[in-house]
C-alpha cells in the first residue's frame, strides 16, 4: 500500500458520502417547489403542510451536502496537486462558475426562502423556492460538464513547454456530449431518490396514523412520490441507453469491462452472469441474451462491440506498455447493482400506487418494511452508477491523456494521507448518524400545525427576530 492508493480510497469514500446528499438535495428541491406552487395555485391547505414537512427534510440534506461537498475541493490541492496542475486551467471554470452563480444563487433564495414566510409576498417567496431549485440543478451541470472533461476529453490543447492541457474551447467543454447526457440520467436518477423518500415518509404516516386529520396529505403525498419514482425511473432507463451508446463510442473499454466482453463480438451479447478468470483475461462462463449488447452499444442488433483483450492491445501499442483494464468484478457488478437498486425502488412505487387504488388504505406490513427500505434502494443505485463510472474509466484520471498514478502529489506521504482518510471517515460517520437521527426526528413528526400563534401586543413586526418559521 503506498500514498497512492490510500488518496484513491479517500477520494472514493469522500466522494461517494457526499453524494448520498446531493440528489436528495437536487430532486427534493424541485418536489417542495412543486409543492408550493400548487398550494399558491389552489390555496388547499393540506399542500402548504406537505411543503412545509419535506422542505424541512429538504434543508437539513441541503447543510449535510455542504458540508461534505467543501472538501472535496481540498482534496485536489492536497492530494491530487499534480493532477490539478495538469487540469486546473480547464476544471477550474466549470467549477468558479458552479460556486459564484449556481451556488450563491441556490444558498442566497434559500435564505429567502427559510426566513420570508409570512415576510415575503406570496408569489416572491414562491419564486425563492424555484431559484433555489434552479440553483442546485445547474450546480449540477456544471460540475457533471468538469467531470465529463476527465471522460471525454474535448476544447482543451496540450502545451509542449508546460505540459499542461489548456482551455481552447469552454463552449465545447460546456456541450461535451458526455455531459449532454450523464446530466439528464443524473437529474433523473435524482428524482428517483427524492419520490422514494416522499412515498416512505408519506407511507408511515398513512399506515400508522390512520384516520388522522391529515391523513389525506399523506395519502396525496405518496401517490405524488410513486408517480415521481415511476416517471424518473423511466427517464432512468432511456438516458441510460443513451448515455451507454456514447460511452461505447468514446470509452469502449468501459463498455467492455461493463459487460465482461473479452472477445470483440458482431453481434454481441448482454451478459446476464459472467464468470472470468482470476488474473481477468478471458471468461470461464456466460448466460448471456444474443444481440441486445450490440443495440445497447451501438443502436444496432448486428453492430460490433470491441472486447477488452482487443483493447487492451490497441492501448498498450498506442500509449506503451502497462495495463490498461479497470477491475472488472468492480464494473461488472457495479454496473448491475445500479440496475436492480433503480428498478427495485420503481417496482416498489408501483405495489405502493396499487395499495392505493379506488382510495384504499394500504394495512399489509410487509409493504412497509420495503417502503421503508425504498430510498436506500436508489441511493446505492445512484453510489453504484458513480463508482461504476469512475471505476470504469481507471487506469486514467483523464481519459487518453493522464493516468492516475500521474496525477497524485508527489511531496504528500503515507502517513499524512493516511492521517486524514482516518480523520475524514470518523467524521463522516458521526454526521451521518445524525443526518440520520435528524430526518427520522422531523419525518416522524409529520406535518406541521399550521394554526398561527398569538402575537404579542407590545412587539413590532419589524422588531420580531428572524426565525425558522417551520
Amino acid at each position: 500500500m503506498d500514498a497512492l492508493d490510500v488518496a484513491r480510497w479517500q477520494f472514493g469514500v469522500t466522494t461517494v458520502y457526499h453524494f448520498l446528499f446531493v440528489p436528495l438535495t437536487i430532486g427534493l428541491s424541485v418536489l417542495v417547489a412543486i409543492l408550493q406552487t400548487l398550494w399558491h395555485r389552489t390555496g388547499n391547505e393540506r399542500y402548504l403542510k406537505l411543503t412545509k414537512f419535506y422542505g424541512k427534510l429538504f434543508l437539513i440534506n441541503f447543510a449535510m451536502g455542504v458540508v461534505t461537498g467543501i472538501v472535496q475541493e481540498f482534496q485536489f490541492g492536497m492530494n491530487w496537486s499534480d493532477y490539478s496542475r495538469f487540469v486546473g486551467d480547464i476544471f477550474g471554470a466549470p467549477l468558479a462558475i458552479e460556486a459564484l452563480v449556481a451556488f450563491f444563487l441556490e444558498s442566497t433564495f434559500i435564505g429567502l426562502w427559510i426566513f420570508g414566510w409570512d415576510r415575503l409576498p406570496k408569489r416572491l417567496h414562491l419564486a425563492s423556492i424555484w431559484a433555489a431549485a434552479i440553483g442546485s440543478n445547474l450546480s449540477a451541470y456544471f460540475i457533471l460538464a468538469a467531470n465529463s472533461f476527465m471522460q471525454n476529453p474535448v476544447g482543451y490543447r496540450i502545451n509542449p513547454d508546460t505540459g499542461r492541457a489548456e482551455l481552447t474551447d469552454f463552449v465545447a467543454v460546456l456541450t461535451n456530449k458526455v455531459a449532454l447526457i450523464t446530466f439528464p440520467h443524473t437529474l433523473a436518477g435524482s428524482f428517483l431518490v427524492a419520490g422514494s423518500l416522499v412515498v416512505t415518509v408519506g407511507l408511515w404516516h398513512v399506515m400508522r396514523n390512520r384516520g388522522s386529520a391529515d391523513t389525506g396529505a399523506y395519502r396525496f403525498a405518496t401517490r405524488f412520490g410513486s408517480w415521481v419514482v415511476l416517471v424518473s425511473a423511466a427517464l432512468v432507463a432511456i438516458t441510460g441507453d443513451i448515455q451507454g451508446k456514447i460511452m461505447t463510442q468514446v470509452q469502449p473499454m468501459k463498455m467492455a469491462a461493463a459487460e465482461g466482453l473479452y472477445s470483440t463480438e458482431s453481434p454481441a451479447s448482454f451478459s446476464v452472469l459472467t464468470i472470468g478468470s482470476l488474473d481477468g483475461s478471458r471468461e470461464l462462463f456466460a448466460i448471456k441474451i444474443p444481440y441486445l449488447l450490440s443495440y445497447l452499444g451501438t443502436g444496432d442488433p448486428n453492430g460490433t462491440v470491441q472486447g477488452i483483450n482487443d483493447l487492451q492491445a490497441q492501448y498498450a501499442s498506442q500509449y506503451g506498455a502497462g495495463s490498461y483494464t479497470p477491475i472488472i468484478p468492480v464494473t461488472y457488478w457495479s454496473f448491475r447493482f445500479m440496475i436492480a437498486f433503480g428498478m427495485a425502488a420503481a417496482a416498489i412505487a408501483l405495489l405502493v400506487l396499487w395499495s392505493q387504488r379506488k382510495g384504499r388504505t394500504p394495512t399489509n406490513r410487509w409493504l412497509l418494511r420495503a417502503g421503508l427500505v425504498m430510498p436506500v434502494l436508489p441511493l446505492l443505485a445512484n453510489s453504484f452508477g458513480w463508482i461504476f463510472t469512475e471505476m470504469g474509466r481507471q487506469p486514467w484520471i483523464v481519459y487518453g491523456e493522464m493516468l492516475t498514478r500521474n496525477g497524485v502529489s508527489r511531496s504528500v506521504s503515507l502517513a499524512e494521507v493516511l492521517t486524514s482518510f482516518t480523520a475524514f471517515t470518523l467524521i463522516y460517520a458521526t454526521l451521518a448518524v445524525i443526518e440520520f437521527k435528524l430526518l427520522v426526528r422531523y419525518a416522524r413528526a409529520g406535518v406541521p400545525d399550521l394554526t398561527p400563534a398569538p402575537e404579542p401586543d407590545d412587539t413590532d413586526d419589524a422588531e420580531r427576530p428572524l426565525a425558522f418559521a417551520y
